[in-house]
């Protein structure tokens, strides 16, 4: 492989990592309904830094950067929006996204 598709390569490996890297989290939150090991501090900071690199991303028209912050910022706003949400909405919210299957399932 030439040095820039070595490039290509590594940076959509890091994105892809980094988007799916908020993915465990948030399955985690829907599943127990519980965020009090979350730190709402690390959460205010990570989105704003999303917010951040997104502007810079349409500043720059670089669509990859673009996509990526677009994703991580739902993501990771979706993680502070539950932190935030008292129980009975986290409740509610988690139910709306949890598969009725799983919910019927026993076991």
């Amino acid at each position: 492989m030439s040095s820039p598709q070595i490039v290509t390569v590594v940076s959509t490996f890091a994105a892809l990592l980094s988007m799916i890297s908020f993915i465990p989290q948030a399955w985690s939150i829907i599943r127990s309904r519980n965020t009090d090991g979350i730190s709402l501090k690390t959460y205010v900071i990570t989105v704003i830094g999303f917010v951040t690199w997104l502007f810079y991303g349409v500043l720059v028209m670089q669509w990859p950067i673009i996509v990526q912050n677009i994703i991580c910022l739902i993501l990771s706003a979706f993680i502070l929006t539950m932190k935030l949400l008292p129980q009975e909405k986290k409740e509610a919210v988690a139910d709306a996204m949890t598969p009725s299957m799983l919910e019927d399932d026993p076991g």
